[in-house]
């Protein structure tokens, strides 16, 4: 698990979203929680000044459900719960950055591809 980001930070920015919402699609997780599942895929551990603004922007928008939960030893904390339009909008992300990946790796038209393994550079 790394505490730094396997990507440059502005594709870690623009996928946390997505990247929140798959952390949270087979468990409930707190805070804490979503940010070890963030690192150990790869997104390095978020800050709490990005990632709670996130997580509460989620929940606006309906993705995320949020319950408080009493601590054993110290303060309650909040615990994620991914809804149905959640689910739904994980589904939307994740074709929409196949489609992403798939024009990234597409021949530009009217490209050939050297027969001899050499490209036009």
């Amino acid at each position: 698990m790394s505490e730094h980001p396997l990507w440059p930070p502005a594709w870690t920015r623009a996928a946390l979203g997505t990247a929140v919402l798959a952390c949270l699609e087979h468990e409930d997780l707190h805070g804490y929680g979503i940010a070890t599942r963030l690192a150990a895929r790869g997104f390095g551990r978020p800050k709490g000044g990005s990632l709670y603004p996130l997580l509460s922007a989620l929940e606006q928008d309906g993705a995320l459900q949020a319950t408080w939960s009493a601590g054993d030893a110290g303060p309650g904390r909040r615990t994620y719960h991914l809804t149905d339009h959640g689910r739904a909008r994980l589904h939307d992300e994740r074709r929409d950055w196949a489609r992403l990946t798939a024009a990234l790796d597409a021949a530009p038209a009217g490209a050939h591809p050297d027969p001899h393994g050499k490209d036009d550079r």
